[in-house]
């Protein structure tokens, strides 16, 4: 349903996208998975049309995706990163005037407006003002804005930032009844556990490249034989100099990188490195106050492809 190949987008000297690929069938839920600052947003930019690349092309259903009037975008619904309503407007006029934009008008925007607000779980505030709404109730305006026109492909940037748990969640329930209806979906993030729940597929971008792309089954297949990864807190949450943490992971014989507490290690063989690290720490002066090990996930691989956390910049 959507191919892009070979997408490039510089800005000055900053290259934000090189050289991106990646496709979607009809029906998929695809998650695009990388940290701020990767190029999610711009490459997001490019494929509804918003932004043009400097080089490669954006196909839809095999044709090229052109500017603003192409009528093929109204197949796309669009969830911005940053929010597009109106705060002045009460809800209903915000879907009025969207829907407006779309060509609807009449009793069919009325059904739609009544059906995606009751999806999203706003049916009774239609008269608040914008500005009145919690963040999460924007995000879910947000997201009913983009379904008016009952699109193909759903795209979504960041569609939870600065949600409270609930209004997550909700935005998670919502999107989950879409997906069993058959919806297209593309939802990029840096919380791996989104897309843990949603996606079908995922790729991963750091520095505007691909690094890799599969499903989870397969991503977890690029890490080492019985790989775990280790959490240490440590006594006081010290903040680690480059140098400690280069210790760290020269007596250790593997990559220890900080996290909110302490420090991570990706192991294979979790007996003996656990007690590597575990040497490691007391020989630099520092009490570890827990420790955990966790199956190989997302951001399992994620550090093991790039180095560094999914929330580093």
């Amino acid at each position: 349903m959507l191919d892009a190949s070979h997408l490039t987008k510089r800005y000055g000297g900053l290259t934000a996208v090189s050289d991106l690929s990646l496709s979607l069938t009809r029906g998929e839920r695809f998650g695009l998975l990388g940290p701020n600052g990767a190029g999610k947003t711009t490459t997001i930019s490019m494929l509804v049309g918003a932004l043009r690349p400097d080089s490669g092309a954006v196909l839809l259903d095999g044709k090229p995706l052109g500017g603003e009037t192409d009528p093929a975008r109204r197949k796309l619904g669009y969830v911005p990163q940053e929010l597009a309503l109106h705060e002045d407007l009460s809800a209903l006029d915000n879907l009025r005037f969207f829907g407006a934009l779309y060509g609807l008008h009449g009793p069919a925007l009325q059904s739609r407006i009544d059906a995606c607000l009751e999806l999203v779980g706003l049916s009774d505030r239609t008269k608040s003002r914008v500005r009145e709404f919690s963040g999460g109730m924007k995000r879910r305006l947000n997201l009913a804005a983009a379904l008016l026109h009952e699109p193909e492909l759903l795209i979504l940037d960041e569609p939870t930032v600065g949600v409270d748990p609930q209004s997550r969640n909700a935005i998670f329930e919502n999107l989950e009844t879409l997906l069993a209806s058959g919806m297209t979906m593309l939802y990029t993030t840096h919380y791996m556990e989104e897309v843990e729940r949603l996606c079908d597929r995922i790729a991963i971008v750091d520095h505007g490249k691909l690094v890799a792309q599969g499903t989870l089954a397969e991503l977890r297949g690029t890490l080492p034989e019985g790989a775990a990864r280790l959490t240490v807190t440590l006594e006081g949450a010290p903040e680690l100099s480059e140098t400690t943490l280069s210790t760290l992971s020269r007596m250790t014989g593997k990559p220890v990188v900080p996290i909110d507490g302490g420090v991570s290690a990706e192991l294979t063989d979790v007996g003996r490195e656990t007690a590597s690290l575990l040497a490691a720490l007391d020989t630099a002066g520092l009490t570890v106050r827990s420790l955990n090990t966790d199956q190989p996930g997302l951001e399992d691989v994620f550090l093991h492809l790039t180095g560094k956390s999914l929330r580093d910049q």
